[in-house]
């Protein structure tokens, strides 16, 4: 069971999935329990509110293709914490492994049929820390919320609103991030160039040689490293 102060983060999640006729069906429970744990304003709270009847307002097919299009099609606003963070290189599948093995520790059965750096399951495993953890954990990819919730922004897309609640339960600003305006994602010479880019490109607030050369992001990187490294030394040690 999630701690007492942690179910936003499952019900942010849960609006980030792709959409599905049990859960949008149920958003306005979803927006009931986040509401009832008191941890956004009433600003946040009336743009979670729009956004969902807005998704409840479109067809579940369009609302699906969508989906589809904005999330999958654009890895600058991926959903997988580290395509912004590793992109296609080799560290990427060992950072997968080290933290499915942080949600096992907490005791998180981790859907199998999806990679572990995906955003909902990392809510989800906030969900069942105390809030303080969670909060602080939240913060780790802190970088990454903002670049996304920029680009979103850029789109005029209605899922900048569940970003912006996300910044707020991690106590961060939404940020300007340079370069954020970019091509629709609506033909394939623009998606190629979509995936031919750097991961993501941070703005100077969010510069990882500030505040000690470590980024947000890169806090859970070290994170995840650190996990790693004492499982090799207990290994070492048999």
């Amino acid at each position: 069971m999630a701690s007492a102060g942690t179910r936003s983060y499952r019900a942010l999640g849960r609006m980030l999935t792709y959409p599905e006729h049990d859960w949008v069906g149920a958003l306005p429970e979803l927006l009931g329990a986040i509401a009832e744990e008191g941890l956004l304003g009433r600003d946040r709270l009336a743009g979670l509110a729009a956004f969902a009847g807005q998704l409840q307002a479109q067809d579940l097919i369009d609302a699906q293709e969508a989906y589809v299009g904005l999330f999958d099609r654009s890895r600058r606003v991926s959903l997988h914490l580290f395509e912004h963070v590793h992109g296609e290189s080799r560290d990427r599948g060992m950072a997968m492994v080290n933290l499915g093995e942080l949600y096992a520790a907490a005791g998180l059965l981790a859907d199998p049929s999806e990679l572990p750096d995906f955003l909902p399951m990392y809510l989800e495993y906030l969900s069942i820390l105390p809030p303080e953890q969670a909060r602080r954990s939240l913060g780790d990819v802190g970088a990454i919320l903002q670049a996304i919730h920029a680009r979103l922004v850029e789109r005029d897309s209605g899922y900048q609103a569940i970003f912006a609640a996300l910044l707020d339960l991690a106590g961060l600003k939404p940020a300007q991030v340079e370069g954020a305006a970019e091509e629709a994602d609506d033909t394939p010479e623009a998606l190629d160039r979509a995936w031919e880019e750097a991961a993501v490109t941070f703005g100077p607030e969010n510069d990882p040689q500030k505040g000690g050369g470590c980024s947000p992001a890169g806090a859970m990187v070290e994170r995840i490293n650190a996990l790693d490294a004492a499982q090799r030394s207990r290994e070492a040690r048999k």
